[in-house]
């Protein structure tokens, strides 16, 4: 595998997108997001080729990079689980939450070895992450500061599924609230994550589990 390898398009045109928030002014139109979720959820289990994909990081802001990265197949086996060394220092608030230090990353591979298979194993499949939008920015950041191809757009958003799910409107900003992982695999009885990349895939992909149950 090259350098530049190509991360996929061709997922995009097949896959089912996560339900978008619908306007909440009654049971009616909360039905039709929980009824959409799981919808959605079907399809995802039902799709061989679905990974559930995590990452932990130095932060959130725009020169973010990723320490911890997991792919999780629909089956639950590992496909990927790698520490990454990022180009600077863990910062200490980030590590009190992923618990990842310079230490643990000093001999990982930095984020231009592992890309190129990350994109392999990404190739052709449906991508669902908790929180798509986040995970998908820190991913491209990472490319872009080792000069290589970002991802399509378009990642699977089980956050966004979830909210429609659990039907709760948001009094801020109108349509459902999202919720924490650990709040969604608590009503769910999932085990939660715990902040790494593998155990919160993994969550994830019992979150997903769960509201496909429903339609079972």
């Amino acid at each position: 595998m090259d350098r530049g390898a190509r991360w996929s398009g061709a997922t995009n045109a097949r896959r089912s997108r996560s339900p978008a928030d619908p306007p909440t002014s009654g049971a009616a139109r909360a039905y039709a997001g929980r009824a959409d979720s799981i919808a959605w959820a079907l399809s995802v289990v039902a799709d061989a080729d679905t990974v559930f994909l995590d990452t932990e990081t130095t932060g959130l802001g725009a020169d973010a990079e990723v320490v911890d990265i997991a792919l999780i197949g629909v089956d639950g086996g590992v496909l990927f689980e790698s520490l990454i060394r990022p180009s600077h220092p863990i910062p200490p608030g980030a590590s009190r939450v992923h618990r990842i230090r310079d230490a643990d990353v000093a001999a990982a591979p930095t984020w231009a070895e592992v890309q190129p298979y990350l994109a392999d194993l990404l190739d052709e499949r449906r991508v669902v992450v908790y929180n798509a939008a986040f995970d998908h920015r820190i991913v491209s950041q990472c490319c872009r500061q080792h000069g290589l191809l970002a991802p399509s757009s378009g990642w699977d958003c089980a956050m966004h599924a979830y909210a429609a799910f659990a039907a709760l409107p948001s009094a801020g900003r109108g349509g459902f609230r999202w919720h924490k992982l650990e709040a969604a695999t608590a009503a769910c009885g999932v085990a939660t994550g715990g902040h790494r990349a593998a155990s919160d895939a993994i969550a994830c992909r019992g979150v997903v589990l769960a509201m496909a149950a429903v339609g079972w």
